[in-house]
């Protein structure tokens, strides 16, 4: 994309004047922006960078105002936007037989071709039972949803076994597996289904400016060995330090 090789170029340029003064121990800010600046990064390259953050998280309000403010155009139908969070959301407050009906409405094929998925929002609906008391209605569909999945996959079943053990404390906060009583697990649950969501509409699980920040930090990591130059240290700002020497 044209708008990730702009960036590139310009996170490239470390390693170009890396290789161009490699003789000298310091570069001064003055010689740094300079060089910098010889790289030009168009404002719509910029543009649709934030956009892709903003569609691939999932912020539709604030992507359909940054397209009204900016003109830049969405690659995808802002309501799609919408249904993918709808189910991520209803994953996070333990409504999961919502989620997944909710997905086979609009996406039937996903949960079909991801056993792997379907079994950890089953997982996700019987540890809900447990935690809203329902053992005996938590014991009965782990027998007629879960175990029968568990027999064809020993992953599964462990899995499986792990999420039971909860029914044997009456106090969980002593189970050895109580983590998956934990927001942390709800929030695991959505991001897996967030993101097969997003494959399944052709796009990338992961928003492109995260990766390109990281290209930087490993290309100052680099450019640590060898010089001085004024180092960016907070991103926030993006402002860059003085040599340090």
């Amino acid at each position: 994309m044209m708008e990730s090789s702009s960036l590139w170029m310009a996170i490239s340029r470390l390693a170009e004047i890396e290789a161009r003064l490699n003789t000298s121990k310091e570069i001064s800010r003055e010689e740094w922006e300079k060089k910098l600046n010889d790289v030009k990064i168009r404002k719509e390259d910029m543009n649709k960078l934030v956009m892709n953050f903003l569609v691939t998280e999932g912020y539709a309000d604030c992507a359909e105002k940054f397209r009204m403010e900016s003109g830049t155009e969405l690659d995808t139908d802002i309501a799609t936007v919408r249904d993918r969070m709808a189910v991520k959301k209803a994953v996070e407050s333990g409504n999961v037989e919502f989620a997944i009906q909710k997905v086979n409405d609009l996406h039937p094929k996903i949960l079909d071709a991801n056993p792997k998925l379907f079994f950890h929002l089953q997982q996700q609906r019987l540890i809900e039972l447990i935690r809203d008391g329902n053992l005996e209605e938590a014991l009965k569909f782990a027998q007629e949803e879960l175990a029968p999945r568990g027999e064809e996959n020993k992953s599964f079943l462990e899995e499986l076994e792990k999420t039971l053990a909860l029914l044997a404390f009456e106090d969980v906060s002593n189970c050895p597996v109580r983590d998956l009583m934990g927001i942390s697990q709800r929030q695991k649950t959505a991001s897996e289904v967030y993101a097969a969501i997003l494959a399944s509409q052709g796009h990338e699980k992961d928003p492109k400016l995260p990766s390109l920040l990281k290209m930087l930090i490993c290309a100052q990591d680099q450019l640590d060995k060898k010089i001085a130059y004024p180092r960016i240290k907070e991103f926030s700002s993006s402002l860059p330090d003085d040599p340090a020497v």
